[in-house]
């Protein structure tokens, strides 16, 4: 009876997926492009011109070939900006994002029409990924592995860094790497259980617990996702990328210090300019499903706390995160006659 009813549940995820075709506009459409072994990234945005040069710079180097991009109203230079890159395809809309699961309806049309066995990475513009070995082994490496190994998915712990001083005093030029600003992050504590009835572990934890929901950790943001899964047309994400339909992809992590492959989403949420964006987000209502429940984290962001103490660790890198149990090792061997 559960099997029936997860079914009957992603069937109807992807009804309305399906349904949300209509709110999209095509702006420039290159999927003529996408080659049959292309690894495709799927991104929804709204007014992000000063992060994308350094997240496309990121992922073009770790290897995607194409993006798959919904922008929702930018005003700011966003969609001028990437009609012009040659390996971009763009969408456009003025629906609702919390309306359409916080832009995930969006996504999974475009990924049932151009993504079927395709390798996709489904991630926010302050999500850059890493894992053990990506400065060495690109995405076609990483894909190629799982696949030897049966895997289908690959999971990631979002990790939030942040700087030392108060926020919005800090200065970031557009096209650098935000690590260099956000060099701090809270190496622990992290909590996961395994939830039922999809079986996708949920983590919380770490400094936005630490700072704005002390008072109620149950309402800490989830930092479990799933960014990349070799897609079928009948896969869909239920939220966010922190869970997926058919359960078994949930398995594919296991949390943090966990056996199975994984990696760590470098979380750049906490660039100068999140303090004037938090006052904008907050009157705009889009994200949460109960938006009143957290307007204290709003305003606590809009207040430009200072996020770090003495406990906080300095970021140095990939093998860093690995040796603090953050993501997993990876065996680079492939087996025998792969």
């Amino acid at each position: 009876m559960q099997l029936y009813r997860l079914r009957l549940r992603r069937k109807r995820l992807l009804w309305r997926s399906f349904r949300s075709r209509h709110a999209l506009t095509k702006l420039s459409n290159r999927t003529r492009l996408i080659a049959p072994d292309a690894i495709l990234a799927f991104t929804t945005l709204r007014n992000e011109i000063t992060r994308l040069p350094w997240f496309l710079h990121h992922y073009r180097r770790l290897g995607v070939d194409h993006f798959l991009m919904v922008d929702n109203q930018s005003d700011d230079g966003t969609a001028e900006f990437l009609i012009e890159q040659p390996d971009v395809s763009l969408w456009q809309t003025s629906a609702s994002y919390r309306a359409a699961r916080f832009g995930v309806d969006w996504l999974t049309w475009l990924q049932m029409r151009f993504a079927q066995d395709h390798w996709a990475l489904t991630v926010d513009t302050d999500e850059l990924l890493t894992y053990a070995g990506s400065d060495k082994h690109p995405l076609t490496d990483l894909t190629k592995l799982l696949q030897s190994r049966g895997q289908n998915a690959f999971g990631a712990l979002m990790l939030d860094l942040y700087p030392k001083g108060p926020l919005a005093q800090q200065r970031y030029v557009p096209g650098t790497d935000p690590t260099e600003v956000l060099n701090w992050f809270d190496a622990g504590p992290y909590r996961a259980q395994r939830q039922e009835p999809l079986g996708n572990l949920w983590v919380q934890g770490g400094v936005r617990e630490r700072a704005f929901f002390t008072d109620k950790p149950e309402r800490s943001p989830t930092l479990n996702k799933i960014p990349l899964i070799r897609w079928h047309r009948h896969y869909a994400y239920v939220n966010s990328t922190h869970s997926a339909l058919p359960r078994d992809l949930n398995f594919a992590y296991d949390g943090p210090a966990g056996k199975a492959a994984s990696g760590v989403l470098l979380h750049t949420k906490f660039l100068p300019e999140v303090v004037a964006k938090s006052s904008i987000e907050k009157a705009r209502r889009q994200h949460f499903h109960d938006p009143d429940q957290f307007a204290p984290y709003y305003d606590g962001i809009s207040d430009a706390p200072d996020l770090w103490t003495g406990q906080s660790t300095r970021f140095e890198g990939g093998a860093q995160l690995q040796n603090l149990g953050l993501m997993s090792e990876i065996d680079w061997s492939l087996p025998a006659g792969t």
